[in-house]
């Protein structure tokens, strides 16, 4: 008796030893997926954190690149084949490099040349006028009790206008009395950055071709190199349709302007166009920045003028976004315009002016690796359903089909007299 309840015992763990495994062998790809996409989110982030730590050296190699787009075309076409004596010829890359370079700097500085006694005599005649047109500001401020009993306003709100007011006024003008002097101190400091740009645009536009080739050798060959090749040539063209679009806006938008403030009227119109055309490779940020401040500069001057100003600028805005913008652009860059305000508030939050500048072409790179990734998997479904789900089962083996027995053989008489007689 006691053998048999041992026995049965013994039965029930195997049973159970059985259904556990069962079990974790069912979940296990479940498991597997989940543990996997754990893992990419903190590789993920260790890769922001690593990338948040080095902002300023990858904003010093952005610009560098983004410089090295800008002059890409000028390069090949100095390099273009030419015919001598019968023979074709063409200059060597690092040589077209070094005359673009002078040319594009020359050319730079007589402009600076020609545009900075201008400048320097309009900043020089703000810096004069500031407390002048703070002082105005402030007695503007004060005439709006006026507006108020127009309006009807409770005095809780005239207090909160009046408070704000009176601390944008007040900081203006402390930043202006304590912080403005020291601002070409701190200009002066970035020009050793600005000087490594075009170096480290010199050596990225001569071994860019090596670069790429020593890219794609880390990768597979065959199919897998094929795809990389194919994501670098979308990610140069999107690269490349983004910052020369943004190049034409800025000079495009500088010279409107600077004849649109002109004609106006408005003060310090060259000063302010060429900080329109500056601005302008700062998405949204930028453009709202600049009409905030000619407006406010148009403002010191009359009401009339502002209006006039921002009526301006507000009809500029729409024509280039809608009408001349998306015509430079082309089709480089597939964003919609929810994702761009995204991104650029995005940007802001996590690296402030840098993640403005950089949000636009990061969004658009990771756009287009996205979409090749697809193409590589052959996924009809999106990146999240793809991680989860868990990996088929090897599909069970067919049965083997039943041994059909041998027909019977049939006996013969070995004595066919007997048969015969019978």
């Amino acid at each position: 008796m006691v053998e048999q309840k041992s026995e049965h015992q013994q039965e029930v763990a195997e049973v159970a030893e059985v259904a556990a495994v069962a079990a974790a062998e069912a979940t296990w790809p479940q498991t597997r997926a989940v543990l996997r996409l754990i893992f990419i989110v903190l590789a993920v982030a260790a890769v922001f954190w690593t990338l948040y730590k080095l902002e300023g050296v990858l904003l010093l190699l952005v610009l560098s690149i983004f410089f090295a787009y800008l002059i890409a075309p000028l390069v090949e076409l100095v390099r273009r084949p030419f015919q001598v004596r019968g023979r074709e010829h063409s200059i060597p890359r690092p040589i077209a490099i070094g005359i673009v370079y002078l040319v594009l700097f020359g050319s730079l500085g007589l402009i600076i040349y020609l545009l900075l006694p201008s400048l320097g005599t309009q900043i020089s005649e703000f810096a004069k006028q500031a407390p002048t047109y703070f002082t105005s500001a402030s007695k503007r401020a004060e005439s709006l009790s006026g507006l108020y009993d127009q309006l009807q306003l409770p005095q809780a709100v005239r207090k909160v206008v009046n408070d704000a007011v009176t601390r944008s006024l007040t900081g203006a003008q402390t930043y202006m009395e304590s912080e403005a002097p020291g601002l070409m101190a701190t200009i002066i400091g970035y020009i050793p950055w600005l000087i490594l740009i075009p170096i480290l645009g010199f050596f990225l536009l001569k071994d860019a071709d090596s670069f790429r080739r020593a890219a794609l050798r880390m990768l597979p060959s065959g199919r897998m190199r094929w795809r990389g090749d194919e994501l670098f040539q979308d990610v140069n063209s999107t690269l490349a349709a983004y910052i020369r679009a943004q190049l034409t806006a800025c000079l495009l938008i500088g010279v409107i302007c600077s004849i649109g403030f002109a004609l106006i009227g408005l003060p310090y119109w060259l000063a302010l166009g060429i900080l329109a055309g500056l601005f302008e490779f700062i998405p949204l940020a930028g453009p709202l920045l600049l009409a905030v401040l000619a407006t406010a500069v148009a403002a010191f001057s009359s009401g009339g003028q502002a209006g006039v100003v921002l009526l301006f600028l507000g009809v500029l805005r729409v024509v280039h976004d809608y009408v001349i913008y998306p015509r430079i652009i082309g089709q480089g860059i597939h964003l919609h315009p929810l994702a761009i305000v995204l991104s650029i508030l995005c940007g802001e939050e996590l690296a402030g002016l840098a993640g403005i500048f950089l949000a636009i072409p990061i969004v658009a790179i990771v756009s287009v690796t996205y979409r090749h990734w697809m193409e590589h998997k052959g996924a009809e479904e999106g990146i999240v359903a793809t991680l989860l789900k868990p990996e088929e089962a090897a599909p069970p083996a067919p049965p083997t089909p039943p041994v059909s027995p041998a027909p019977p053989v049939a006996a013969t008489n070995p004595n066919p007299t007997l048969q015969s007689e019978s």
